[in-house]
């Protein structure tokens, strides 16, 4: 739409003009009707800009945080795909530079694959350095261990594993009670909120010294025990833990 047009008042009238001051007045009051008119109009007009800019502003706002969003959004897929090629394939371990979480790299005194699970700058080589690296097994995963020690018959976590950083584990048990031991494996997988667990191959000196179970809390997949007794039982969990690609 555009700008209304304000027509320009006649001549006002003027004492120093007594012989045309009533025909000026009588012009100028006459026009001031549409002028006003005029006006209104036009403060109409300028009060619907308004509301556009303010809505053309508000979309400027909206476009700009999407915008950001998406910068964001393309960093993070950026970092996350100079992660996942460097977790193709190991890279020669350099003393001293910075790693982040997930990181693979070789160790030069064993040859052997190393992922990185907590981000480090350290001189320790990966092959001795079990804090900072994980051992990369076949079939994808590390072979680490947990281990735990109860003394009560309720179901305990015995071992944890972050979701984010594991899809899958396959597990090794051996339950040690005395002079009573029991071995068996799990299967372990999950989606992201419930796990699911399959347990094969167990065998025991004398009676099995424990029940398994697993879930998912506080952002782990947790291993549970239920134990036959509330005497000393150690628990070790040897694992091959399985990342997601």
């Amino acid at each position: 739409m555009a700008y209304p047009p304000i027509t320009t008042l006649p001549t006002p009238p003027s004492r120093q003009d007594p012989a045309n001051f009533a025909i000026d007045a009588d012009a100028f009051l006459g026009a001031l009707p549409t002028f006003q008119s005029q006006v209104n109009a036009a403060g109409t007009y300028i009060d619907g800009v308004g509301a556009a800019v303010d809505v053309d502003a508000a979309a400027a706002a909206s476009s700009a945080l999407a915008a950001s969003t998406s910068a964001t959004n393309a960093a993070n897929s950026a970092t996350a795909a100079a992660n996942s090629a460097a977790s193709a394939g190991g890279v020669l371990w350099v003393s001293g530079t910075s790693y982040a979480v997930g990181f693979v790299v070789y160790s030069p005194i064993t040859f052997q694959n190393y992922r990185c699970i907590i981000a480090t700058s350290g001189t320790t080589d990966p092959s001795l350095d079990e804090t900072n690296w994980v051992a990369l097994g076949g079939g994808g995963g590390g072979l680490t261990e947990q281990t735990a020690t109860l003394t009560t018959t309720s179901q305990t976590a015995i071992a944890t594993y972050g979701i984010t950083d594991y899809l899958a584990m396959e597990l090794t048990v051996v339950a040690s009670r005395s002079t009573d031991r029991t071995i068996t494996k799990l299967l372990i997988v999950h989606n992201g909120t419930t796990a699911s667990a399959t347990q094969y191959g167990e065998v025991n000196t004398s009676t099995a010294l424990a029940a398994y179970d697993v879930d998912i809390s506080g952002g782990n997949v947790r291993l549970l025990a239920t134990s036959s007794s509330a005497t000393s039982t150690d628990f070790t969990v040897k694992e091959n833990l399985f990342a997601p690609l």
